[in-house]
């Protein structure tokens, strides 16, 4: 107990599906419950891990703050729903990705979390030299992000 209040904890589904991964490819509906839920607090952890990246270069795109996410995987504890909506968010450019790839040709091989976090960290023309993490924080970047990820299959940003 923090300040009043009781750390949520995740049910026997949530303990069972862990990863975040699985809902990239699910119903909308889904993806919105389980923001409002909350996502299980090691899904950063796994995700950093996906990607090959440090998880404290992960908190520190999606402005999450260390402490809470250290407490939360010690207490088995869920993000809240905006903590939880910056990740999925990175789970969705995954998924975009993975799509991209399947369309435009052979997947077999490719490691989307990794190409995602290598992009993520290259400064882009289309964000006047910034790079793609440094918007990860609000679900506009990311939308944004998004959106130029999207526009560079067609060669726009190219």
């Amino acid at each position: 107990m923090r300040n009043g209040k009781t750390a949520a904890k995740p049910n026997d589904q949530q303990l069972r599906r862990p990863d975040t991964a699985p809902l990239i490819g699910s119903d909308p509906q889904e993806r919105i419950e389980a923001i409002r839920r909350g996502i299980p607090a090691a899904s950063v952890g796994q995700l950093s891990s996906r990607m090959g990246i440090s998880k404290e270069f992960l908190i520190k795109s999606l402005r999450l703050s260390r402490a809470t996410v250290s407490r939360k995987e010690r207490e088995g504890a869920l993000l809240s729903s905006d903590e939880s909506e910056r990740v999925l968010g990175i789970e969705t450019l995954i998924g975009l990705v993975q799509t991209m790839v399947e369309q435009s040709g052979d997947p077999e091989g490719f490691d989307a979390p990794r190409w995602v976090s290598t992009w993520l960290a290259r400064p882009l023309p289309a964000l006047a030299g910034a790079t793609p993490a440094s918007y990860m924080d609000t679900l506009e970047g990311q939308r944004l992000v998004a959106d130029i990820l999207s526009m560079s299959q067609s060669g726009a940003y190219a």
